[in-house]
């Protein structure tokens, strides 16, 4: 799965906090860019509209860790064979970091695990959650799930569409068979840095990021991203569910760090300026509750599918829109925990949201 690309609101911060981006990126040929002694910054490039990713490498003087993988693709293979031949000088991967589940994450950590020898180190909550989603979705459609999207108002012909397309994903990656457990405040020390564990929420079930507290550094995954937002969305899994409260929640946990802190984020460039970002976030979704609330307004009485349009505007494809549409009603489901919405089952089977006073 990968983030829908957006604009974010303008920036909310101001005064002397912008947020800047200090290093040219690497090509992703293989060409590494050093961030900090022993920190390195590759690329792994993806066949998408979010078309790289980027994975980050960690010298532990008689070894190395990487962090994230890219997707399950002979490319990417390829790629790691050359950085591992030019640039690890006969060392082992002593690691297999990744942050989540989401295939352009962990999507080679079998095959690099076992390729050279290396354990895996993901959260409990990310690894299981890889694990159940592991290859494609059933046929026919469980009751459970088509009722999710049919409540919601996707028309029965889009829901069978998008999952049609999702059983010819070509990066369903294999699945590793074990893993070495990451937990909150843990901390990893890998080239004489000491790396706290910080689990963020609502992209994913336990994001793990890692900061080193001495050098002021961020691996932060998805959960902070310099110009595109993470995607979260609730789904058929966790239909009651209120990410965008927890992922809010996490940024805000985030903004507790260093304000000088280098965010080495998995797309786009690595960056400073961690505070103005999650201003920014904050911003980007307070206009979109606004756009939700108008809407509402206007409308009186909605479906989570009416108001994806107002949202997300743009013609989607059909995972488009399945992420857009589980935004949306994470936007709705945020709004009516707050006690600003009331949803209603209707006679037809479908919820309808309206403004609650």
């Amino acid at each position: 799965m990968v983030d829908i690309v957006q604009s974010p609101a303008e920036a909310a911060a101001s005064g002397k906090e912008r947020i800047a981006f200090p290093f040219a990126p690497p090509r992703p040929d293989g060409e590494l860019v050093e961030l900090a002694q022993g920190i390195f910054w590759a690329r792994m490039p993806m066949p998408m509209q979010l078309d790289h990713i980027n994975v980050y490498l960690l010298r532990d003087g008689d070894g190395w860790f990487i962090v994230d993988t890219g997707l399950n693709l002979p490319a990417s293979r390829t790629l790691w064979e050359s950085i591992v031949e030019r640039h690890f000088e006969g060392l082992p991967l002593k690691g297999v970091i990744c942050t989540h589940f989401h295939y352009d994450h962990a999507g080679l950590s079998a095959w690099l695990t076992e390729r050279f020898e290396a354990p895996l180190y993901m959260t409990h909550g990310e690894y299981f959650t890889m694990r159940t989603l592991a290859g494609p979705p059933p046929e026919p459609l469980p009751d459970s799930l088509l009722k999710f999207y049919l409540r919601a108002g996707m028309p029965r012909e889009r829901v069978e569409e998008m999952f049609a397309k999702l059983r010819r994903d070509p990066f369903m990656p294999p699945q590793p068979r074990a893993f070495n457990r990451l937990r909150e405040a843990q901390v990893l020390t890998i080239g004489g840095r000491d790396w706290r564990v910080v689990i963020g929420e609502g992209h994913s079930p336990e994001h793990a990021c890692l900061y080193c507290d001495s050098d002021r550094l961020l691996i932060a995954g998805d959960q902070l991203l310099p110009r595109i937002t993470s995607n979260v969305l609730v789904s058929d899994i966790e239909p009651e569910a209120n990410p965008l409260k927890l992922w809010l929640d996490s940024l805000d946990r985030l903004a507790t760090l260093a304000p000088d802190t280098l965010v080495l984020p998995s797309h786009e460039r690595v960056f400073r300026g961690l505070l103005p970002r999650v201003a920014e976030l904050h911003a980007h979704h307070a206009q979109q509750f606004e756009i939700v609330r108008a809407h509402l307004r206007e409308a009186g009485s909605v479906t989570a599918f009416e108001t994806k349009s107002k949202l997300f505007p743009r013609v989607l494809s059909a995972v488009e829109d399945m992420m857009a549409l589980g935004e949306t009603i994470a936007h709705l489901s945020f709004l009516r925990y707050a006690g600003e919405l009331r949803r209603v089952l209707d006679d037809d089977g479908l919820y309808r949201f309206s403004l609650a006073n």
